[in-house]
């Protein structure tokens, strides 16, 4: 239980860690939630920063994703109460919900994809990777990473059903952290509804 209690703050406040704050203050002097559309992610910061510090942003809020969740998973690889790869699910959530609610700056973060995008590279990678490619394919045709991100939360738990039919659990979370993205995005989608939605690059 310890071991349960302390692998769920650490992967909190990793996931906590606001990238694209510290990068743009420090880099550039410039504060995201008060930039381009006030969002504290990867895709603001590729808009406001550049691409350079937009790469940056992505791969540092990936890493936040996956080194819990693999650390976990292989720390407990074999045995103990909980399967491993279910307390490696548990850091992986812990980890989107720090970046998403980030007690560094008021509970107010970013979306979770990026980090979604390194929970799910750690564990159901032969899923994760089509579900990539279909949204930055969306992402190159049309220019919205929202677009991309809502079709990718849709795809990802159907293809984890269909190359991990006996992860139940996996199944089910990733419906859900997948529905929670989709609410999180609300405000893209009504502006794609009106045609008013930022494109990566104009």
């Amino acid at each position: 239980m310890l071991f349960l209690i302390i692998m769920l703050v650490v992967s909190y406040l990793i996931g906590s860690i606001p990238t694209s704050y510290i990068l743009g203050m420090r880099l550039c002097g410039v504060d995201l939630r008060k930039s381009g559309s006030g969002n504290p992610g990867a895709t603001n910061a590729f808009r406001v920063l550049g691409w350079k510090i937009g790469v940056a942003v992505l791969l540092i809020d990936i890493l936040k994703g996956f080194l819990p969740t693999l650390l976990v998973l292989k720390w407990r690889g074999g045995g103990g109460v909980m399967a491993s790869a279910d307390m490696a699910l548990l850091a992986g959530i812990a980890a989107i919900a720090g970046h998403m609610f980030t007690v560094f700056m008021r509970f107010k973060g970013g979306k979770g994809v990026a980090t979604g995008v390194g929970v799910f590279l750690a564990l159901a990678p032969k899923a994760l990777l089509p579900t990539l490619a279909v949204c930055l394919l969306i992402i190159a045709v049309s220019r919205y990473v929202s677009l991309g991100s809502l079709i990718g939360s849709a795809l990802l738990p159907v293809l984890i059903g269909v190359f991990y039919p006996e992860r139940t659990l996996l199944i089910f979370i990733t419906a859900a952290i997948g529905l929670m993205l989709i609410i999180r995005h609300r405000s893209n989608i009504g502006r794609l509804l009106r045609g008013k939605e930022h494109k990566l690059f104009s």
